[in-house]
């Protein structure tokens, strides 16, 4: 949209003072030595002379007077006037809003994971793992609650003001959708976190994971898991492989979430998407229901405690496929997290139906690559096979590394395997893998 001499988009740029014409030129000489390859708004940023979120609100303003012209009303909406308000709010709501819009779109652009709306603190991005102040003005707490309190729904803005948090999703329909939360703190203030999330699923092969997950698709029935510590990517992995199922076969899949993050449509399978709170009371109320409504996949957000783990477990080994996440750092870890839940005196059940269920662990990283412009997955893969389940039902889940260390030829891979392939490539420097390594003193 930004045209590399600069058009519509510098003038409005300068109107709005964000710029001046001197700063104009200078980006326009830039871009055509770069032969137009750069969009003006981008080259205004490396140059320091504008914001991403300035970037956005240009784009924006741009963007209406655009969808004016085409509709011959430009004598009703000025590219330089504020944009309608969205849906139902007023004015002053619309204002806010946009803010938050503004914030988000800039964050999409320049390929962050989170945005954070901080007291004391401008907006910040996380942008490939490392938190980047946006540059614009310093929240206080008046304006933190005011533009966040606006976006909420009546019912949401309750419930926040009871609780003191709030997790809900967020979307900015056909741009952008996010996993938001708020929550009181110290100063005083309110705080939000935005997990953005993107309107397609990406594939397997674009998140760059190892191939051999595939086959944890082609299960009918058993329990899958998809671990890491936050951020780590889970979510999105999750998601990759139930599109592959998704549009593969031709089943009931039931997902239970808090939030809501990926939209699946319904292609060959039948997708019916519930969301804690709104939809249902809770995961373990819903995991029950989901079990009298004909299921054949059962997705789960998060396996949070004893009942919702039960629960996955009870319907994996009923016939069902149960794909859920859990925040724990390793395959090995995950197991053990798992029994240990349950009281010491049902152990030997326990572990014995962990090992009839449990199909395969997918646990996993996000690490910095060398040049520091992305961040790429390293997977740690647990295929469940005779000899993994003998040991699960012994109770000698210390021994599955060893194992898993053989396993390679049936798609068994451990997180250190996984950075030193990215170490002797040289897509990682060897401080970021031993930063995320199990045995760090292998890459010393």
């Amino acid at each position: 949209m930004q045209a590399s001499h600069g058009g519509l988009f510098g003038k409005i740029a300068v109107h709005l003072r964000f710029i001046n014409l001197t700063q104009l030129r200078k980006a326009v000489e830039v871009c055509g030595r770069q032969g137009g390859k750069k969009r003006i708004g981008d080259v205004l940023v490396e140059l320091g002379w504008m914001t991403p979120v300035e970037v956005e609100r240009v784009l924006d303003f741009q963007l209406e007077y655009e969808e004016a012209q085409s509709k011959k009303t430009r004598n009703s909406i000025s590219p330089m006037a504020a944009t309608a308000p969205r849906g139902q709010l007023d004015d002053t709501q619309a204002e806010a809003a946009r803010k938050i819009d503004h914030l988000l779109l800039a964050a999409a652009r320049f390929g962050a994971s989170d945005l954070h709306v901080h007291v004391g603190h401008p907006a910040t991005m996380r942008l490939h793992g490392r938190l980047v102040a946006t540059r614009t003005e310093t929240y206080t707490a008046e304006a933190a609650e005011h533009d966040l309190m606006q976006i909420l729904t009546p019912r949401q803005g309750e419930a926040f003001l009871e609780h003191g948090d709030l997790g809900f999703a967020y979307e900015i329909p056909g741009k952008l959708r996010t996993r938001a939360t708020y929550c009181r703190q110290q100063r005083g203030g309110m705080d939000g976190v935005f997990r953005l999330i993107p309107l397609e699923i990406p594939e397997i092969k674009a998140l760059g994971l190892p191939g051999e997950l595939a086959r944890f698709t082609t299960f009918h029935q058993g329990l899958v898991l998809f671990t890491g510590p936050a951020g780590c990517g889970k979510s999105t992995t999750m998601a990759g492989l139930v599109n592959v199922i998704n549009g593969e076969r031709e089943e009931h899949i039931i997902t239970i979430e808090d939030p809501i993050e990926f939209v699946y449509p319904s292609m060959k399978c039948l997708v019916r998407q519930r969301q804690v709170v709104d939809h249902t009371a809770g995961f373990e109320t819903a995991l029950r229901a989901a079990l009298r409504e004909d299921p054949d996949i059962i997705i789960v957000g998060e396996l949070r405690d004893m009942a919702s783990i039960a629960l996955a477990i009870t319907a994996a080994e009923t016939g069902h496929l149960v794909f859920g996440t859990l925040h724990t750092s390793s395959a090995i870890r995950t197991i053990n997290r798992i029994l240990d839940v349950f009281p010491a005196k049902q152990a030997p059940q326990i572990r014995s139906m962990v090992s009839e269920s449990l199909r395969g662990i997918i646990s996993q990283r996000l690490v910095l690559t060398a040049d520091k412009k992305r961040r790429v997955p390293a997977v740690e893969v647990l295929s469940v096979n005779h000899a993994v389940s003998n040991l699960i039902r012994e109770g000698k889940t210390f021994q599955i590394h060893s194992l898993m260390q053989v396993g390679r030829t049936s798609g068994m891979r451990l997180l250190d395997d996984a950075l030193a392939e990215y170490l002797s490539q040289g897509v990682i420097t060897m401080d970021e893998a031993r930063r995320h390594a199990e045995k760090k003193e292998q890459f010393s």
